[in-house]
């Protein structure tokens, strides 16, 4: 999207030179000839870029821009000014002037100048979209767990969001810790600051206390210029150091002292600087036991571990799973170009069998590999990786009930997830489902599914 330009310019022949080149260039323009005029522009249109002389009759270009800055800050302003007033320019740009365009210009070399504020407000955009998208992501209600278990994890991720206190994150690998972590942050006040994730166990040993809390030239062979850390980049947003226990015994010690003294050094300085961030950690391993062999600092353990959230196995939340797979779907269906409808039941009876070691990515990349291989539209067991094929026999996934009760009892599953899914809406469930409205009505009277939205068997 081009930007909208108003010129502004009690010159008639300056502003009709600037408003052809503009226009010439592609750009939507407007003018006005007074400083009333245009801001009766400013409230009336959405302008991205004003051009104002600042020598005018009555309003001037300085107290333009200040009433420009009141009512419509997103406005970038752009000052004309002869080669005498360049001091008043200044002024300009301490007032939040952009930039300045000196008298007598080259048409080219204000387009210029418009063609770069052009692609700095198309990255602004792209930005602003991706922190939206972030925080999207990060809302509770976008993050796909209907279980008990994961409704306890967000009720205490809500409590803890504003608070500064340390957390620890527990729980095996793939599981959501790093995601449980950007939804503390991007439901905090300090949301609109930084979240830096770091893997603790990709750091050397020797470059710990350079990449924490940055270096000064020549604090040691190779430090050819400053470098700023961690600590200090992340600012007043939230540092979050995963996989904690690889942090080696003497980085340990570091950080204790950092989070105690809300304080640290760069390496080769004499100068502390303040810890603003907020810290949070995560581990997949026994932090009590590390400690008990040793390998990690107790002192250290009780400081992070303020605040503790547990997040719970795949295995131990099955009824996450079919939403999940549901979701997963819907995502690769979009990447892939697709229109897979869902997992037959037997599939999904493999699924949920699973003890998903490595949880919910785990989940996720059998999801994506199904996808890649099912030219139809319902995913079967063929499509699974061997390993799943192989991990159950059919008779015991049959079970003892047989082939026909083990359908019976993962139908109904699927249906009263689906219907949970979509608020109980019957046409959606069955479009989700594959089915006819019909079709499941029926199936809902032959499994004693209630028709009403108030249901709790499971």
């Amino acid at each position: 999207m081009k930007a909208r330009i108003l010129v502004v310019d009690d010159e008639r022949a300056i502003q009709d030179l600037l408003s052809d080149a503009i226009r010439e260039a592609g750009y939507e323009v407007l003018s006005a000839s007074n400083g009333e005029e245009a801001l009766s522009l400013i409230e009336q249109e959405n302008i991205h870029i004003a051009i104002c002389d600042i020598k005018m009759p009555g309003m001037d270009g300085i107290d333009l821009l200040k009433k420009i800055r009141d009512i419509s800050p997103e406005t970038i302003v752009l000052m004309i000014t002869a080669y005498a007033s360049v001091e008043t320019a200044v002024d300009a740009l301490r007032y939040g002037a952009f930039d300045y365009i000196l008298k007598p210009f080259i048409e080219e070399d204000v387009i210029a100048k418009i063609l770069r504020i052009n692609q700095y407000l198309k990255i602004k955009r792209e930005n602003q979209n991706l922190r939206q998208e972030m925080r999207n992501h990060c809302d509770f209600h976008n993050i796909i767990a209907k279980s008990q278990s994961m409704q306890n994890v967000f009720d205490m991720v809500r409590k803890v969001s504003a608070p500064t206190s340390h957390i620890l994150i527990t729980g095996e690998s793939g599981t959501g810790k790093e995601m449980v972590a950007r939804a503390i942050h991007f439901n905090g006040p300090m949301k609109e600051a930084k979240f830096i994730s770091i893997n603790c166990g990709t750091i050397p040993t020797t470059l710990w206390e350079s990449e924490l809390f940055g270096h000064v030239q020549g604090a040691f062979t190779g430090a050819m210029s400053n470098k700023k850390g961690y600590l200090d980049i992340v600012g007043d947003g939230t540092l979050f150091l995963d996989e904690i226990s690889e942090m080696p015994l003497e980085a340990q010690v570091k950080l204790l002292r950092v989070i105690d003294n809300r304080e640290f050094t760069p390496l080769g300085s004499v100068k502390t600087q303040r810890l603003n961030a907020r810290v949070i950690t995560a581990s997949n391993r026994d932090l009590k036991q590390m400690i008990e062999q040793e390998k990690f600092r107790e002192d250290l353990f009780y400081r992070l571990n303020v605040i503790r959230i547990h997040i719970p196995p795949l295995r131990e939340r099955k009824e996450d799973i079919p939403p999940l797979v549901r979701f997963f779907i819907s995502l690769y269906n979009r990447e892939l170009g697709k229109n897979i409808r869902g997992v037959n039941n037997l599939t999904m009876k493999v699924l949920l069998s699973n003890n998903w070691k490595g949880n919910v990515r785990e989940l996720k990349n059998v999801i994506e590999r199904a996808m890649i291989f099912c030219d139809r539209e319902m995913i079967g067991l063929q499509d699974l990786p061997m390993e799943l094929q192989e991990t159950r026999k059919i008779s015991e996934l049959i079970g003892r009930g047989g082939l026909k009760q083990s359908v019976k009892e993962f139908e109904k599953i699927s249906i009263l997830s689906a219907l949970e899914d979509v608020s109980f809406d019957k046409k959606m469930a069955a479009s989700i489902l594959g089915l006819s409205k019909s079709s499941l009505y029926r199936k809902m009277e032959e499994l004693g599914i209630d028709h009403s939205p108030d249901i709790s068997q499971k």
